[in-house]
């Protein structure tokens, strides 16, 4: 059986450097979310005409458009400091939790916790409403545990 688009999840951080995380699930006006993995491939041909392939690494990043600010919204917030601060470098270090809502136990799902940084687009947008469409582009580092949604709690693996 096909497994439903929304039970894969992405929650973003809109704490960043905060202690406590204040995780935002990504979403509400977004028709598609689908982090590109960017991978690093060299192919080479030698003289019998066989082709090797490497993949040495990945550039994995999201594409967050569009994102309509919402009074409240943590996250919203959070771009908006981006904005007026002219933030840059570790301002814009945060983390995103990819959590697997199809395999729950005890009300907590299995997820990976990944450091990324936030990178503004644009902002602005049409009659439709304020927007600030803007990349996650993930740095690799990861930790693997659970999230619980109703709390919006991620627990590393022990």
């Amino acid at each position: 059986m096909k497994i439903q688009r929304k039970y894969m999840a992405h929650y973003l951080n809109a704490g960043f450097a905060a202690e406590e995380a204040a995780y935002v699930r990504l979403g509400r006006d977004l028709e598609e979310y689908a982090p590109e993995l960017n991978a690093n491939v060299e192919k080479k041909t030698n003289i019998l005409g066989q082709t090797s392939v490497v993949i040495d690494s990945y550039e994995k990043q999201g594409e967050v458009a569009p994102f309509y600010a919402e009074e409240g919204d943590p996250l919203f917030e959070k771009l908006q400091a981006i904005l007026d601060g002219d933030l840059v470098l570790d301002e814009l270090k945060t983390d995103i939790v990819e959590v697997k809502l199809w395999d729950e136990n005890e009300g907590a799902y299995p997820a990976v916790r990944e450091e990324c940084y936030v990178e503004i687009v644009s902002y602005g947008g049409d009659t439709t409403g304020y927007q600030i469409p803007f990349n996650v582009h993930y740095t690799g580092v990861k930790t693997k545990g659970t999230f619980a949604p109703d709390t919006c709690t991620f627990t590393p693996a022990s």
